[in-house]
């Protein structure tokens, strides 16, 4: 549909990090992993709220490496859409986010904000910004530790509570998108009472991009990629392939390289109402000791400019 589409590239695939060390401080768990990233892009890119051009109540439940004692567990509910008719360039949105990895737990409560500039007939350019609260708690006698002694792990954290600032650019018309964000700007240290126990979270950078390759009046394709980078962490990436049947059910696969593959499905219930399901299967040595990770993902979308929206191919 323009010129801008040739500059889509597919690049390499996200990793999920978290690491426990028994020095003077602990690193908490980064930003959290999904495999149905492309249905809940405003929890990684603020300027996406607002985009579909209407309400939207959605909802993610994700279990990693099932089986595998103290792994990660993450649940979230977004809402999002324009701020009003009359400001239909504004976008706001709502998430609630709450996982746990081993003995910590971190719950997020977020607002984000999006400005969004007509480029053309086509194209627009958002602008969003994301605000809020974390709330941290680590429980060290959750964990099998070698030296009891060390004064690292004497003192929990408990309740310890940060400020989370992020923003994010995103490009997109009804075939097409690309995005950047920062999540959260801030890197955060939590100490318990007697500053012995630290813990750390760091920044992590996104870009993302999608395309919508239109088959015929039944059946959609549409590749996306998702690369991640945290500082002290690889830099790696998540590429994914979905298709759309008769608008109503999805079909893909998506892989992280050396890390894992997995399959996601999805079904159009109705107009307003998306449900979908993913696995991954752990390609590392890891997956010798765990299930599997399993995501669920809803979606309701209030009633809006639907019918418009159901003459495009866009599926994102």
């Amino acid at each position: 549909m323009n010129k801008i589409t040739k500059y889509m590239h597919i690049v390499v695939c996200p990793i999920l990090l978290f690491l426990f060390l028994g020095t003077n401080h602990v690193e908490a768990q980064q930003d959290s992993q999904y495999t149905q990233y492309m249905y809940a892009t405003n929890i990684i890119n603020p300027a996406y709220v607002g985009s579909r051009d209407m309400w939207s109540i959605t909802s993610q439940y994700r279990a990693q490496w099932t089986g595998l004692e103290g792994a990660p567990k993450t649940i979230n509910l977004t809402v999002n859409g324009p701020l009003s008719s009359r400001y239909d360039n504004m976008g706001i949105g709502l998430d609630i986010i709450h996982e746990t990895i081993g003995p910590s737990v971190e719950s997020n409560l977020v607002a984000d904000y999006s400005y969004k500039v007509k480029l053309n007939q086509y194209i627009s350019l958002a602008f969003g910004v994301k605000a809020g609260l974390k709330l941290i708690n680590i429980d060290y006698t959750k964990l099998d530790i070698y030296d009891t002694t060390d004064p690292s792990f004497q003192y929990n954290i408990n309740n310890r509570l940060g400020a989370v600032i992020g923003a994010g650019l995103y490009l997109y018309d009804d075939l097409w998108y690309a995005g950047v964000s920062v999540p959260d700007f801030l890197t955060t240290d939590y100490y318990d009472d007697t500053t012995v126990s630290t813990a750390r979270e760091r920044m992590t950078y996104y870009a993302m991009g999608g395309y919508v390759f239109y088959i015929n009046d039944d059946l959609k394709f549409k590749p996306a990629f998702l690369a991640k980078m945290t500082s002290g962490a690889p830099i790696v990436a998540d590429i994914s392939a979905n298709f759309l049947f008769n608008e109503k059910f999805t079909l893909g696969a998506s892989y992280r390289f050396g890390l894992a593959v997995s399959a996601i499905t999805g079904f159009q219930v109705n107009d307003n109402f998306l449900i979908g399901y993913s696995y991954d299967l752990d390609t590392t040595n890891l997956g010798n000791y765990n299930g599997g990770s399993h995501g669920i993902f809803l979606r309701y979308d209030f009633e809006s400019k639907r019918s418009v929206r159901l003459l495009t191919p866009r599926f994102f």
